[in-house]
């Protein structure tokens, strides 16, 4: 069958005047799903029999058509694209397609401006059969059942950037946060699509997530021995910034100033937290 939305190979059938038409004979003898290829995206030089590779959608009769053009996103993916214009029906999306794709205002996360960019989901719609996207992302995402597993190394896609940090999506699939804490780069922008390591899962299955890759080797060296003793503690250690450095000495066998080092880098990572009376180590990393 031919994919919608997706690119197919598909060999080319007979050349008419209007262009090539293209299908699959062995999965579809018959010619029922023949698509046509217009004249303006033949190629110089084809031969029938031969196997092109193009992008297949909804034309503006909503039939569906090929094109050599190269889509800017793909049915069932995430991308960043700019509004051409605005009407009653809703906002229409410059996609790389000579018809632009629509965004239904039910399916607007905020009202969409002519010029702006947003990230949507190309989706096709049940009801009317038609390709259109939306940028209500987490309808799309699943954190249920996750596919990934911590310390793993993942494809994000900035969602949307809020005063906690930067919300990511996971391999397409699942929604993760990178703490403001542990960004370094202010020009990352919503769209950006970056490597990144899965940092904690929560019992919620929530998902943490690094831009750098994660283990003892990524973080002050001496937090190892914090995380040891704190473990061995079940737990809990009754020092902090505010502690003797004989106390600090005495537990830990390193100077104070190594110390607020080490507990500074393992709260950054959201390994412990800091109190009046003690660092705790948090539950998930005991």
């Amino acid at each position: 069958m031919i994919e919608i939305g997706k690119y197919n190979t598909l060999t080319i059938l007979r050349d008419t005047k209007v262009g090539l038409f293209l299908g699959n004979p062995e999965k579809d003898p018959e010619g029922i799903h023949d698509i046509l290829l217009p004249n303006k995206y033949v190629p110089n030089e084809f031969e029938i029999g031969e196997e092109l590779i193009v992008f297949v959608y909804l034309d503006h009769e909503e039939r569906p058509v090929a094109t050599t053009l190269e889509p800017y996103i793909l049915l069932n993916e995430f991308a960043l694209l700019r509004v051409n214009y605005v009407n009653q029906i809703g906002a229409f999306m410059d996609w790389g397609m000579e018809k632009d794709i629509l965004v239904p205002f039910k399916e607007q996360a905020r009202p969409m401006e002519k010029g702006k960019r947003y990230l949507v989901y190309l989706y096709m719609d049940d009801k009317t059969n038609r390709l259109v996207a939306s940028s209500k992302t987490n309808q799309f995402l699943n954190n249920d059942t996750l596919g990934v597993e911590k310390g793993e190394e993942v494809e994000l896609i900035v969602s949307h950037i809020t005063e906690i940090g930067i919300n990511v999506i996971i391999n397409e699939k699942h929604k993760g946060l990178v703490y403001k804490d542990e960004v370094y780069d202010d020009s990352i922008r919503t769209g950006d699509r970056m490597r990144g390591y899965i940092k904690t899962i929560r019992p919620d299955n929530k998902i943490d997530v690094s831009f750098q890759i994660q283990g003892y080797l990524n973080i002050e060296p001496n937090a190892e021995i914090v995380l040891d003793e704190l473990r061995a503690s079940r737990g809990f250690l009754r020092l902090n910034d505010n502690s003797h450095p004989e106390d600090i000495k005495t537990v830990l066998k390193m100077s104070k100033k190594t110390f607020k080092k080490a507990i500074g880098s393992l709260y950054r990572d959201h390994l412990i937290e800091i109190k009046e009376d003690g660092i705790y180590l948090v539950k998930d990393n005991i």
